[in-house]
């Protein structure tokens, strides 16, 4: 296939993913006089809806001695209020059908419920009162920490892949706070006391720092009266300062070596890069966006390509880059070695070097960049078919402060990035340093 008819079955490819990016269903917001900012989105394709309660307050906010705060809250907030007993809110949605979870982060706190329309007032009273008036009481607290520190056994001490990039997460954000684990380490788990958690909860569970989105079978006139009758009479209160975790301009590279049970070594690579809330030009997160995509994002990225599939040094390559946090973020590359007799971990880190240091050098084709796109493109695209992801990502926008349309022009902003713009980038911020490295090791028996 030629150059030119290459290109144009790219566009083919692309133009229907961008129609289908826009536009954005019919979407409202509007903020309670204590706070509480809520959005509406209506999606009438299914008779469900789903509501997300999201407290900006997560691990990066936690002082030293104190980590898991927010997580152990998670856990402790349906424990009883003054309306409910311990358990009894999860027993209440559950009996009227409804799908729950809850989740702690770096940045946030969120509850999630999805449920038919008409018990959405449910779910508003239930969660109104079990942000303002949580029981958190001692016994209750003593029987769940047992919970969270085997939680954090199973999860990661016994788990070397998951332990190995928790101790390498704490050297790759070197001066930000987005390094303290989320579930927080073992020796505070151990003293986590009653007046510590109770000053959590009543600085940061304040209606002002929350965000409440809605996405559904609902309209604004339905929502809103409900959210003003059991959201707006709780009391306006004092909200903390918020924290944007921040890098070291140049932080110089760092190396972690690592032995673990794990069934190969593996290489961990990450760079300290912005995200979209701390980035001077939102350009050049959209070009780091193409760039995680270009380098592991799917199995026709170069890495999979060439280090997986053709010479087969790796099998399996990833890459993760979250642009849509409170502060700057890393760019993170995983690689498995294929065979675990292979221990050079330094041959294995310069091959992946190499490719990076071409892309700083050569800019990529445009089908590849076009390629990249499309994906990004499409999975925003598909993305829209949950009414959960709709939620969790309109909730995360406004928590960080960026416009909760931001996504709305995303395919438009994508194609503004060209090659040159994806080799200046990267040769900007992909750079030893910025670049923190891991060598996991297989942890012999007798070790």
């Amino acid at each position: 296939m030629d150059t030119f008819c290459s290109r144009m079955l790219l566009f083919l490819c692309l133009a229907p993913l961008i129609a289908l990016a826009a536009p954005a269903p019919p979407t409202h917001a509007f903020t309670l006089d204590n706070g509480l900012q809520i959005l509406v989105r209506e999606d009438h394709r299914a008779p469900l809806v789903t509501s997300h309660l999201l407290f900006k307050v997560g691990s990066s906010d936690e002082a030293p001695g104190q980590t898991g705060l927010s997580h152990i809250l998670e856990h402790m907030l349906y424990k009883g209020s003054s309306k409910t007993c311990a358990d009894e809110a999860s027993a209440i949605l559950q009996a009227l059908g409804a799908e729950e979870n809850a989740f702690t982060t770096e940045d946030a706190t969120a509850y999630h419920q999805t449920l038919a329309p008409r018990y959405l007032g449910v779910t508003f009273e239930l969660m109104a009162d079990l942000m303002s008036t949580a029981a958190l009481r001692s016994e209750n607290l003593t029987a769940e920490m047992a919970v969270i520190r085997e939680e954090r056994h199973l999860r990661v001490d016994d788990n070397g892949a998951a332990r190995a990039l928790e101790r390498f997460t704490a050297i790759a954000q070197l001066a930000s706070s987005s390094r303290t684990p989320v579930i927080g380490w073992m020796h505070d788990l151990h003293r986590v006391n009653d007046a510590e958690l109770r000053r959590w909860y009543e600085t940061r569970y304040a209606p002002g720092n929350a965000v409440l989105v809605i996405v559904g079978d609902v309209t604004l006139a339905q929502v809103k009266p409900l959210a003003e009758r059991y959201f707006g009479v709780l009391a306006k209160r004092h909200v903390p300062r918020l924290l944007r975790p921040v890098e070291l301009e140049s932080p110089g590279e760092r190396k972690l070596t690592l032995r673990v049970s794990t069934h190969t070594p593996r290489l961990l690579m990450a760079f300290n890069v912005p995200g979209m809330a701390t980035a001077k030009d939102p350009h050049t997160v959209h070009a780091l966006r193409l760039i995680n995509m270009l380098l592991a994002g799917s199995n026709s990225a170069r890495l999979q390509k060439r280090l997986q599939f053709a010479e087969q040094l790796f099998s399996k390559v990833d890459s993760h880059y979250e642009d849509l946090t409170r502060g700057d973020t890393l760019l993170l590359l995983t690689a498995e070695l294929a065979d675990p007799a292979i221990t050079d971990l330094d041959a294995a880190q310069a091959r992946i070097w190499r490719l990076i240091e071409e892309l700083h050098a050569t800019a990529p084709t445009l089908e590849d960049l076009e390629r990249a796109r499309t994906q990004l493109i499409a999975r925003h695209v598909y993305a829209q078919d949950s009414i959960e992801q709709q939620a969790t990502e309109l909730a995360t926008l406004r928590s960080i402060d960026l416009p909760w349309n931001l996504r709305d022009q995303d395919a438009e902003a994508l194609k503004q990035v060209t090659p040159e713009d994806i080799r200046q980038v990267a040769a900007t911020w992909l750079t030893r340093e910025r670049l923190s490295v891991a060598h996991v090791h297989v942890e012999k028996p007798h070790e």
